[in-house]
């Protein structure tokens, strides 16, 4: 089976993915601010030993043994942060074949666990990490306050430690200039919303990401409500953004057939450039216009555009100038699969 973000999901028209993560800290252990690296190698050691006993095909990764190319495809692929993978030392990566769970030791707290799946699977993962985390619980005690809940080293993740998010596309609120308003609504709602690729109608590939903000006095079901009736609201919207597109036909198809041509034809591809003209490419697809190719293999072709991933599906390290090229040779290659 493809691994989740080579596949489609639950209103994945509109929803690229979702995440769940939750944080946690041992007891008896100082924050990782105050941690030496001596001690942080022992928090290591300790979750490292309790992973043959976790199930899910986890498996323990030293970071250390990474080379630089796989290091990237993980930040690219939304597992790991480039803060987190760039210092090595006294981390470990907790992992299954599937990516679909990812626990980062010692990165702001001693633990992050998180879980992954393509489309919107909110109350889905919110059972799976809810069960992963009594089941390392179980095995090692937690940092918790009666009165605080789960003891984490940033007061904003206090509480639950939980953070919902999922990952839009958003083209049609884009072109009709609907989006800045859409914006505004969410972050007065108490739920940030952000671009993936850039910052506000910056942002490059029409991606943007919905999450929590509270995470104290508050369930995690209610997080999860909360969470999934904004995306629920923003899907809406965009499927009527579309409809008002559709309605200038001609113009539209010949928006996203541009966008497909390009990247069918183009000898040279940068990553920016690419992830504009998948953003098109996607939205035929999902409008039912752009009939080559479905949305699997747009999912591919976003994946594979990314230099990390390139450069693993390739099997070679590439400069800046020979990734553009490569890049423009595997997205004809993907779309003639």
């Amino acid at each position: 089976m493809a691994n989740w973000y080579l596949q489609n999901g639950k209103d994945s028209d509109v929803v690229l993915s979702t995440r769940i993560r939750l944080v946690r800290n041992l007891n008896g252990f100082k924050f990782l601010s105050k941690c030496t690296l001596e001690e942080k190698d022992k928090i290591l050691s300790k979750i490292k030993e309790i992973v043959p006993s976790l199930g899910y095909g986890l498996e323990f990764i030293d970071i250390k043994n990474l080379d630089d190319v796989t290091k990237l495809s993980l930040v690219e692929k939304n597992l790991v942060t480039p803060e987190y993978i760039s210092k090595d030392k006294g981390k470990g990566l907790i992992i299954n074949k599937e990516e679909n769970i990812c626990i980062m030791i010692n990165e702001e707290d001693h633990i992050k666990i998180q879980v992954f799946s393509s489309g919107q699977e909110l109350e889905n993962l919110m059972n799976l990490i809810i069960e992963l985390d009594e089941k390392i619980g179980d095995l090692i005690e937690y940092s918790y306050s009666d009165k605080f809940g789960f003891l984490t080293s940033s007061p904003v993740n206090i509480g639950t430690g939980m953070r919902a998010s999922v990952i839009v596309h958003l083209p049609a609120l884009t072109l009709t200039g609907n989006l800045t308003k859409i914006l505004k609504i969410v972050n007065n709602l108490g739920m940030s919303i952000k671009g993936v690729n850039g910052d506000g109608t910056q942002n490059i590939g029409d991606m943007y990401q919905i999450s929590n903000n509270q995470t104290i006095g508050i369930t995690e079901k209610e997080i999860i409500a909360n969470v999934k009736n904004i995306t629920e609201k923003i899907i809406e919207q965009e499927r009527l953004a579309r409809k008002y597109l559709g309605k200038n036909e001609m113009e539209l198809e010949d928006r996203v057939y541009r966008a497909f041509g390009t990247i069918n034809y183009a000898s040279k591809l940068s990553q920016n450039e690419c992830r504009k003209l998948l953003s098109d490419i996607k939205l035929g697809v999902d409008l039912g216009i752009i009939k080559e190719i479905d949305d699997s293999k747009v999912r591919k072709l976003e994946l594979y555009n990314k230099s990390g991933n390139l450069q693993k599906y390739i099997g070679k390290t590439l400069d800046g100038y020979e990734r553009d090229i490569k890049r423009a040779e595997v997205m004809k290659q993907i779309i003639k699969e």
